[in-house]
């Protein structure tokens, strides 16, 4: 007999006609990720921001390093903290001390001490590797695996995910940059630069939200996500307590000991920085060697291996140039641009809600194509749809080229530039994105499927690590250098993938 929850019955359409536990994991999520957001969208500019100004201080290199550890971590956390809930916590708990990490990160990033500040990303990281693998575990269990509802449900859930993607900046960015506010606390007796503490604070509240409704909403879920999967062998379960020891002390110790080297000044965030890309580096080399060498049965599933290599590092180099919107570009959009649309201006942190707009108005175009497509037998296959969205990655760095020369002369980039960048950022992400960790797990041999989510995830992380050291190139070859590289190095990357297609699909037989 299964431990696997059941899923709630078919009849349950209390939730726009799917099960009334979608709408509690719902928003759940939409406020989880209002908190992501709504820090990351002035995050790093806090990082660099002068300390006169109420900001850390840092320079562009150091800021991106740290930026680029913080979120590798946060998405390298998912990976242990699916197996632990998977084994030990079960989905339902995880979720929940996840969601108490988070607000409790955020609370106290609202404290302006530096200390605060990194115990703060700390807290964030662990509460995020508990809360985001296991709350979309969770909406799958809402469903039986006959439940035609089932994608329509995730479609949903994924709404969540940009509503609060979209709103977050505006309000949490809108506390910590806009004159307004700084107004407004000065008038109160404050010191107006206290004003990023209080966009922290804001994602804390919404945290919070997000937790009370969690609860209230819990009787809605059933059982699901609250029993874990016990081996029902003894030595595997004493195994799994000897492991679990191992993964909490490295978890919870590594990044605290990480806050408290780089707090204090020991280590140079720098070279914690090279010592993380080296690890990452190495572990992503020996994961293929074991899987290829090891854990592959036959010729069939080392070819199905390579080609995930292939999505693997598709994956990785997208979210290495997306994820600029929060670095990069959030200073570019700080530094460089008139924030303006017919005379009105605004904080440069709203530019982060551009892309889940244009995610909402390009979704529903991108779904109707492939299903025409593929009703056609005329869909692009994985590596294809990878090199397409490469190819307008490098678009959107190459839109802003032209608009340079201004910079050159104390002059400003009009918006209607930064916004046609975001437009080719958005066409990219639907390109890559969604279709990423399917088609992994299509072409995972079926007893590896387990481990596609970690591949997926890991990808992501070392994507995340390197869009924060690509801070390190804007600042050494200048706006003009750098928008070429990155125009250029996508171009590279989307002809690697072209060339990749045929050789996928020999080796495996079939147009995936």
């Amino acid at each position: 007999m299964s431990d696997r929850p059941l899923a709630p019955e078919i009849h349950d359409r209390g939730f726009f006609g799917h099960p009334r536990g979608l709408s509690t994991l719902f928003f759940t999520e939409m406020w989880e990720r209002f908190s992501w957001y709504g820090m990351r969208a002035f995050l790093f500019l806090y990082l660099i921001a002068p300390t006169d100004a109420g900001g850390m201080g840092m320079d562009k290199i150091t800021a991106g390093v740290l930026f680029g550890i913080y979120t590798s971590l946060v998405y390298l956390m998912s990976l242990p903290g699916g197996w632990i809930a998977d084994r030990f916590l079960g989905q339902r708990k995880s979720v929940m001390y996840g969601g108490i990490g988070i607000m409790m990160g955020h609370i106290c990033l609202a404290i302006p001490t530096t200390n605060a500040f990194y115990l703060g990303l700390y807290f964030i990281i662990l509460g995020t590797g508990l809360l985001k693998p296991n709350v979309s575990a969770m909406v799958g269990q809402l469903y039986s695996q006959e439940d035609k509802r089932r994608s329509a449900g995730f479609a949903i859930f994924y709404m969540g995910i940009n509503v609060g993607a979209l709103i977050a900046p505006i309000v949490a960015g809108g506390l910590a940059q806009s004159d307004w506010w700084k107004g407004v606390l000065e008038g109160w007796g404050m010191d107006p630069n206290l004003s990023w503490h209080f966009g922290f604070g804001t994602a804390a509240v919404c945290m919070f939200l997000g937790l009370v409704q969690y609860v209230i909403g819990w009787h809605k879920l059933g059982d699901v996500g609250m029993k874990p999967t016990v081996p029902s062998d003894p030595k595997i379960a004493a195994r799994d307590v000897t492991t679990l020891k191992a993964v909490v002390a490295g978890c919870v110790l590594g990044p605290l000991l990480g806050a408290l080297i780089v707090s204090r000044g020991w280590v140079e965030i720098n070279y914690m920085g090279d010592g993380l890309s080296i690890s990452l580096m190495c572990a992503a080399i020996a994961m293929f060697y074991v899987m290829h060498n090891k854990m592959a049965r036959d010729e069939d599933e080392q070819k199905r291996i390579i080609a995930m290599v292939v999505l693997f590092v598709g994956c990785l180099a997208f979210f290495a140039l997306f994820e600029q919107a929060a670095t990069t570009m959030d200073a570019f959009a700080d530094e460089h641009t008139d924030n303006s649309y017919f005379g009105w201006g605004f904080p440069s942190s709203w530019w982060q809600f551009v892309n889940p707009v244009w995610i909402l108005i390009l979704s529903p175009f991108f779904s109707l194509a492939w299903l025409r497509l593929s009703a056609k037998d005329k869909e692009p296959s994985s590596p294809l749809k990878f090199a397409l969205g490469m190819v307008a990655c490098g678009v959107s760095f190459a839109i802003l080229l032209p608009a340079l020369g201004p910079i050159d002369h104390g002059g400003k980039v009009s918006a209607n530039y930064l916004m046609a960048f975001y437009f080719f950022q958005t066409v990219a992400e639907l390109f890559i994105s969604p279709v990423g960790l399917s088609s992994m797990s299509k072409l995972a041999p079926q007893r590896m499927t387990g481990m596609v989510m970690g591949v997926w995830f890991f990808a992501i992380s070392i994507g995340e690590y390197l869009a924060g050291r690509a801070s390190t190139v804007s600042v050494k070859l200048g706006q003009t250098g750098f928008f070429s590289f990155m125009t250029i190095g996508s171009l590279v990357i989307a002809a690697g993938l072209f060339l990749s297609v045929g050789p996928v699909r020999r080796m495996l037989g079939r147009s995936e």
